[in-house]
């Protein structure tokens, strides 16, 4: 009896601590799902400016745990969560050529995104979060990256800007790629490697990719899912590279070789591709992951000053948008030259 109700007062320790910087989050998150359903527009964008008009919550004592926590475990839950909707049979449809051209283009991008990162006086850090955001999938990306890299000021800053570039970007693709694929006259098939090997967001994809046909936005989908399963070996690399450069922790609380979000992914995966999850859970999977992401978006811009946020100044924009040039490039040359999609 004595154990149950230490367990029970250890419980409401518990909610009591973190409660009100959750709950803070959770209103966020409501608010910018009202306004997106209603009015239109990108989700996680409305929680992102919603959480940097409350910055003022994260000096709250009483808030900052809850804020933390969904800054930090909540994340990763959302994009553990992402495993459900891949498996190892929709990414064998796509074809090997298809496969490593994603693959080269992704390695590409990263690369030039440190690269130019270093020409812009910028830190290896954001180079390879930048990259990784436009290589693989955007905002979530962005988030999945910045859990694994050194938590700095400089980096959350880094990571807020990540998320409002690519979704702006992402954004802009969804209105004028299928406009050139139109132009260019590409098949659905072409048109879906296109869009799905080179939009930002996944919600994105399969808007731009259903302007042009159903067919264009099941392969557009199915393209970006297997980007999305490509986050994992990309944050596991990034992992191990800064394992032990966690500011402020111990060798003991060095983030692991591959961290427990990372391995979840992986065997979600792998149940998914073994016909485990029904439709229905997958899509309850997809929404909570989404729910996760939205509440992490909120939280990690209540953790970030607007004023901090614009002093990053123009260098990084322009990381954002030459990267996206790169990649839309690259994709669509490997589209035409080697007839991708075109069976």
């Amino acid at each position: 009896m004595s154990s149950v109700l230490s367990f029970a007062r250890e419980r409401l320790r518990w909610a009591l601590t973190y409660a009100p910087g959750l709950s803070v989050c959770v209103v966020i998150a409501l608010a910018a799902t009202f306004m997106a359903e209603h009015h239109g527009g990108p989700q996680l964008l409305y929680a992102l400016l919603m959480g940097l008009a409350l910055h003022f919550m994260h000096g709250h004592p009483q808030a900052k745990k809850g804020i933390d926590f969904c800054g930090r475990f909540v994340l990763r839950v959302g994009v553990a969560l992402l495993g459900v909707r891949i498996t190892v049979a929709q990414v064998s449809d796509l074809g090997w050529m298809t496969g490593l051209t994603l693959g080269v283009a992704l390695v590409l991008t990263i690369v030039l995104g440190v690269w130019l990162a270093r020409r812009f006086g910028l830190s290896r850090e954001e180079g390879l979060l930048s990259g990784g955001s436009v290589a693989i999938c955007g905002a979530s990306a962005a988030m999945a990256i910045s859990a694994v890299l050194p938590q700095t000021k400089a980096n959350e800053r880094f990571t807020l800007l990540a998320v409002v570039s690519v979704t702006v970007l992402s954004t802009l693709a969804m209105i004028l790629y299928p406009l050139l694929i139109q132009w260019l006259g590409l098949g659905a098939g072409a048109a879906g490697i296109f869009l799905g090997g080179t939009i930002h967001d996944v919600a994105q994809v399969v808007a731009a990719g259903l302007i042009i046909s159903p067919e264009a936005g099941d392969t557009a989908t199915l393209v970006k899912l297997f980007r999305v399963m490509l986050l994992m070996p990309v944050v596991m690399g990034i992992a191990f590279l800064y394992r032990h450069h966690q500011e402020g922790t111990t060798q003991a609380d060095a983030m692991p070789l591959l961290p427990g979000f990372l391995l979840t992914f992986v065997v979600l995966m792998l149940l998914a591709s073994l016909g485990l999850f029904t439709p229905s859970i997958v899509e309850a999977a997809t929404q909570l992951s989404r729910t996760c992401l939205v509440l992490a978006i909120a939280a990690a811009g209540i953790k970030t000053s607007l004023e901090d946020l614009l002093k990053l100044g123009w260098r990084p924009m322009v990381l954002f948008v030459g990267e996206t040039v790169f990649i839309a490039v690259f994709v669509l040359m490997a589209v035409l030259v080697l007839r991708l999609g075109a069976a």
